[in-house]
């Protein structure tokens, strides 16, 4: 396994396009340099384009922990214990040391929503093996979460294709 001399800790929030995307395209290049990826999805279920091409790279290991639906108004406590499962796991592969890179897709979100406690996150992060890079992504990140990343991207709408009527399409926006 390669392991990093130094990790950091990167936030990619906002209310535009390309959190996720951005996190990809550290997978991809963490995967081509031989390191070992773990990506939880939080409050996502699905096989998406980008799902399916990532179950295909042998060094990048892939959960979900969202229903199929989205959350609208308060979670349900079905959506609770999936946060709660998917935040386990999310743990025991950064305390496994067997992952140089783990992505937490959507986490802000489920903190956001009370699904995951932000100071257990927060604690993790800060107890983290140094070895291990975070990646946290999804809208509304807390201010504590924020404070103690190296690195904060927010990506913020300027134009949008769907609020031209253009609807989401597959290869691009899923």
């Amino acid at each position: 396994m390669a392991v990093l001399n130094k990790s950091c800790v990167h936030v990619y929030t906002g209310n535009g396009k390309g959190k996720t995307t951005a996190a990809l395209g550290l997978v991809l290049r963490a995967s081509g340099a031989g390191l070992k990826v773990s990506i939880q999805q939080f409050i996502k279920s699905g096989n998406y384009s980008e799902i399916k091409a990532l179950r295909k790279i042998s060094n990048v290991d892939l959960a979900q922990c969202g229903r199929k639906s989205f959350i609208k108004g308060k979670p349900s406590e079905a959506d609770s214990e999936c946060a709660k499962r998917g935040f386990e796991k999310a743990k025991d592969d950064i305390f496994s040391e067997k992952y140089d890179l783990v992505v937490l897709d959507e986490i802000n979100v489920a903190m956001k929503l009370g699904l995951v406690n932000t100071r257990e996150v927060a604690a993790i992060i800060k107890d983290r093996p140094k070895s291990v890079e975070i990646i946290l992504t999804g809208r509304d990140c807390p201010a504590m979460i924020k404070e103690i990343a190296d690195l904060v991207t927010e990506m913020r709408e300027m134009r949008h294709p769907y609020r031209r009527g253009i609807k989401a399409r597959r290869g691009i926006e899923y």
